[in-house]
């Protein structure tokens, strides 16, 4: 599944908030409209975020003409300054950032026409870097699940999170390869509703048994003993193991742990960040209030009616069973060696 496409000098995304019932790409010529679609959550899952701000910022080098009134050099941090503050919480997306500022440094001295083909070259590098990180985490996480399993996953975390085969939904994937009897229940996801739109479809593409829940039907499922393991994905983890994810996430995790449930969360070492040192350090991304009051642009409510709409919410670490990484599964203290990666390509 494509959901990041270059073609001619133009970012092709696939435009996530039409699906299922429609699918077509948005044609991206400048960074500026690759920061649009990260903000409208047209591409969205931390990893597909890191790869969409590559992309965006080697777009940025074919934006600029030497006509700006600036330097090439303030010109790109500018985009990569835009590219940044659309979307706060999920470090991927800074990290893609200054993985691609990096190169451009290495880049300085070279002639405009030798940038933009660097640049191209390292988000490129960037996406098929994260297409072999999923496998790694697929293959890892597959071995935890059980035959036959009952599986509660959350939000989305398949390819059109991360351009991949997917990190918790990609274990999924990869246990019913295997030949795993897998059964998946997947909550809605409100407020917008990724789970029923995009899991949900790409568990049907793939054949993987399934059944679409209200969020607040999970806790009725673990008193009836109908969940044998949680798996979700992260869209930062500090480093003392509380982590970031889609709001919603923390009540599964406490749902888990009364109901002694395994509770899993997958996610690449791109996502974890040494830099804060416990979850409350993590700034939390609060979206527009028309997303709650609004399904599908239909108003549910009174219109301006009070709204507080937090778009993830943190887990604290001691409600983990472990973390499954493309090193493998990990569980904290971590160890130094752990955040150490060389981000230059």
């Amino acid at each position: 599944m494509e959901v990041l496409r270059w073609e001619k000098n133009c970012l092709l995304i696939l435009d996530q908030s039409e699906l299922p019932q429609n699918t077509h790409f948005i044609e991206c010529t400048h960074y500026r409209q690759v920061a649009q679609a990260i903000q409208e959550m047209k591409v969205r899952g931390a990893p597909a975020l890191g790869a969409a701000a590559a992309f965006g910022l080697a777009l940025s080098a074919f934006n600029f003409t030497g006509n700006e009134g600036s330097t090439f050099e303030r010109f790109l941090l500018e985009a990569a300054q835009t590219l940044r503050a659309t979307r706060p919480t999920a470090v991927n997306l800074n990290w893609a950032v200054e993985k691609m500022l990096k190169v451009s440094h290495k880049l300085s001295g070279k002639t405009l026409a030798q940038i933009r083909e660097g640049l191209l070259e390292a988000a490129h590098q960037i996406l098929m870097e994260q297409r072999e990180q999923d496998e790694q985490i697929s293959s890892f996480g597959a071995v935890l699940i059980p035959s036959p399993a009952r599986v509660l996953t959350y939000c989305n975390t398949g390819a059109l999170a991360t351009a991949g085969l997917g990190t918790a939904l990609g274990v999924i994937f990869k246990a019913h390869q295997q030949g795993k009897e897998i059964h998946v229940y997947v909550p809605e996801t409100r407020p917008v509703l990724q789970g029923a739109r995009l899991t949900v479809w790409e568990l049907k593409q793939r054949g993987v048994p399934f059944t679409l829940i209200t969020d607040n039907t999970a806790g009725s499922l673990f008193a009836q003993g109908k969940i044998d393991l949680v798996i979700v994905g992260a869209d930062r983890i500090v480093a003392n193991g509380d982590f970031a994810n889609k709001i919603g996430t923390y009540n599964l995790a406490v749902l888990a742990a009364y109901h002694r449930r395994p509770f899993y969360v997958a996610a690449p070492l791109s996502t974890f960040d040494p830099n804060l040192k416990k979850g409350e350090d993590i700034p939390v991304e609060i979206r527009n209030p028309d997303e709650v009051r609004k399904i599908k642009g239909s108003l549910i409510t009174y219109e301006n009616c009070p709204v507080f709409n937090p778009s993830f919410d943190i887990t604290p670490h001691e409600l983990v069973s472990g973390y499954i990484t493309e090193r493998g599964i990990m569980k904290p203290p971590f160890n130094d060696a752990l955040f150490s990666r060389d981000l230059a390509l």
